[in-house]
């Protein structure tokens, strides 16, 4: 399995001419999906008191397989029928495994890709980590040119917190506050162009992502000559070039309006009393 270099990836690219869903598509599906904003995922209610020993990110793990599999089938957990209109259905997978790419089909013919985006609740108390930890969500290296159809695809980013049950007092339930989306091409191809930029890249046909070890960087700094016959998936391996254990993390992906809607401070509105 070769290093596919920087000059490559832009060939394929080149070469494929890939299109991006169209604004007109884009309009129209995150119409479509607006009734999904405040719902609520009342079959899962936690008391507040015992929130407290929770920290954000087991929550998330927790919740995520949750709604990942309720969002297509809201109406049967809620008492609205509104979200019969949403057209989403959860798709099969192309991937042949338990993380099947995309999430979800629309009746428009739109294929979406879930990530969700957990919000802390400044009101409950929870535990919070020694140091900061990075949200998990990410498009991972199973999301290629290879695997998807970038006039189609689109990256959809729920952000959702935990707020008071209306029927349950005291009761925490996860509940939908917002949502975009963002098409799969722009944010995949952000993507590997930072590990590019980086001095990483591709093993094989968008196979292995990597990065530069520290021993790689030691070169790098030195102006000495980089090896990319090879990775390894420990710095102990003694690599110049490492798997990228944090690739596709959405924080890391520098496409420009993912960036600025993932921002905290974009949800604060929320909470205020």
């Amino acid at each position: 399995m070769a290093f596919m270099t920087k000059e490559e990836y832009e060939a394929y690219v080149k070469k494929h001419d890939f299109q991006s869903v169209s604004a007109e598509n884009i309009k129209n599906i995150k119409k479509t999906l607006q009734p999904l904003i405040n719902a609520p995922f009342n079959i899962l209610s936690i008391p507040k008191e015992i929130l407290s020993a929770f920290e954000p990110s087991q929550i998330g793990t927790i919740i995520g397989s949750l709604m990942d599999a309720c969002i297509p089938q809201l109406s049967k957990i809620t008492e609205s029928n509104i979200f019969d209109s949403v057209g989403l259905r959860k798709n099969d997978g192309i991937l042949g495994d338990r993380e099947g790419y995309p999430d979800y089909l629309h009746t428009s013919g739109i294929r979406l890709e879930l990530k969700l985006l957990f919000v802390d609740n400044p009101n409950i108390k929870m535990k919070k980590p020694s140091t900061p930890r990075e949200p998990s969500a990410r498009l991972t290296q199973k999301v290629t040119f290879k695997n998807i159809q970038p006039e189609k695809d689109l990256l959809l980013v729920i952000a959702y917190t935990l707020l008071e049950n209306k029927e349950k007092t005291g009761f925490f339930s996860p509940t939908i506050i917002d949502f975009d989306v963002f098409p799969v091409y722009d944010c995949i191809l952000a993507r590997d162009r930072r590990m590019y930029n980086s001095n990483g890249g591709w093993f094989g046909q968008f196979e292995t992502p990597t990065i530069l070890s520290k021993q790689g960087k030691q070169k790098k700094a030195a102006n000495e000559p980089v090896d990319y016959s090879s990775y390894g998936r420990k710095e102990n391996e003694g690599k110049d070039l490492n798997e990228d254990t944090n690739f596709g993390k959405l924080k890391r992906i520098p496409y420009k309006p993912l960036q600025q809607y993932i921002k905290p401070e974009n949800f604060s509105k929320h909470f205020e009393k």
